[in-house]
């Protein structure tokens, strides 16, 4: 069945695209969301078996701006962990980089403090123990690669490599990114950019050119409500103040995620800039057996590899939730009952993997079902993980290729 052209009125502006009849429900809670759940600008795009199904954009950039259009882009946050972890994964599966192995067969100036018998694998699953940093940043840290990497190389891990984890928020972009350094012999950002982004044809950098810098909307950041102030992270970040949840929080050395200097920055974590198709598009060769339209990113074994679940916790030292991770992807997360944890689950199939991104974008790959999905957004929702916007979309997604539920904690069929 071929898509039909969207174009559709909202109190918050226009909503244009495509979309499969099958998947009207998307559709719909797309414009729900624009109507009851403060969405203001935004798109939304999912693939099927590489084709598109669902590729959709609305709203507007800012409250008073210009309208959010086809070619509009936006930081992702964490959503650029899976681009990361994807290279990382590229490495390994061409023989350059051994998950086993210890990481100073490649970067030697690592093993210091105790981080010496860390694993190249304990970088990508969050539990090689360097969550984040207790020096206070200095202005800009996160904008100056080699000074956090001397930082990290310096770094005295929180507990012993592998025998706990916590989520690496920041640290990943230098731990995962001089792997893919060290290892590729170019840079995390170059990376992408030459073997998946214009491979693929995707709009998503990491580090943005200046020329692309007018397409980009501002995020919007939500307010503190009595909800964030009792979340479990609040509460310990206040609480405990050597914690790893304390740095995390606090420790950011003044980053500012609209500033010409953050998007152009190589933050392999946090400062992706893309939109739902570039995220949709970066997983839409995982969700194909690691290859669609003649570009193969990595090989069958290597897919299983991404997708299975290598650590999982009751109490995650950094985010302080119940949490799941493969190497480098966030599995389903399902913390509904959890107190004082509001938004803090990701619902999508146990075969499913990928990344959110704070504020609530995401991108990930179901290999089962062969969908690449992604979302982005400008104002961002409160909490960990996935909102109600987001959480919607791939509700109504799963929904529309006949999952059942996901009442067990994760979509089923």
């Amino acid at each position: 069945m071929s898509n039909r052209m969207i174009s559709v009125g909202t109190s918050a502006g226009q909503i244009e695209g495509e979309c499969d009849p099958k998947f009207e429900g998307v559709l719909h809670a797309f414009v729900e969301n624009f109507e009851r759940r403060d969405e203001l600008g935004a798109s939304v795009c999912i693939s099927i078996e590489g084709r598109p199904v669902v590729d959709l954009w609305g709203g507007k950039v800012t409250e008073s701006g210009a309208p959010w259009k086809r070619d509009t882009v936006s930081i992702v946050f964490s959503a650029t962990k899976g681009a990361t972890a994807l290279c990382a994964h590229m490495a390994a599966d061409r023989g350059l980089l051994d998950f086993d192995a210890p990481v100073t067969r490649y970067w030697p100036e690592f093993g210091q403090a105790g981080k010496e018998g860390a694993l190249t694998s304990m970088i990508l699953d969050h539990s090689v123990g360097v969550p984040h940093l207790r020096e206070p940043l200095k202005n800009g840290a996160f904008y100056d690669y080699d000074h956090m990497i001397g930082l990290i190389e310096r770094e005295r891990p929180f507990w012993e490599p592998g025998t706990r984890n916590g989520y690496h928020g920041i640290t990943l972009a230098w731990t995962a990114g001089e792997l893919v350094h060290r290892t590729s012999g170019k840079r995390l950002g170059e990376f992408f950019r030459d073997e998946v982004a214009k491979p693929l044809g995707i709009d998503f950098w990491i580090g943005l050119p200046e020329a692309i810098e007018s397409r980009v909307a501002p995020m919007i950041f939500p307010p503190v409500t009595d909800d964030v102030r009792n979340s479990r992270i609040s509460q310990a970040a206040a609480r405990e103040k050597d914690s790893a949840t304390h740095y995390f929080i606090f420790n950011m050395g003044g980053f500012n995620p609209n500033s010409r200097e953050a998007h152009a920055a190589e933050i392999g974590s946090a400062n992706g800039i893309s939109n739902a198709r570039g995220l949709a598009g970066v997983y839409a060769p995982l969700a194909n057996g690691g290859e669609l339209g003649g570009v193969r990113l990595v090989s069958r074994d290597a897919l299983v590899r991404m997708s299975l679940c290598s650590v999982a916790t009751h109490e995650d030292v950094t985010l302080r939730i119940p949490t799941r991770f493969s190497l480098g992807f966030m599995k389903a997360m399902d913390n509904r009952r959890l107190e004082n944890a509001k938004h803090c689950s990701l619902l999508i199939s146990d075969s499913a993997f990928g990344h959110v991104g704070a504020g609530g974008s995401i991108g990930f790959a179901d290999p089962a079902c062969r969908m690449s999905f992604g979302y982005s957004m400008n104002r961002m929702g409160f909490g960990i993980l996935m909102n109600d916007r987001g959480q919607s979309l791939i509700d109504a997604a799963y929904r529309a290729i006949g999952y059942r539920s996901d009442a067990g904690g994760v979509w089923a069929n």
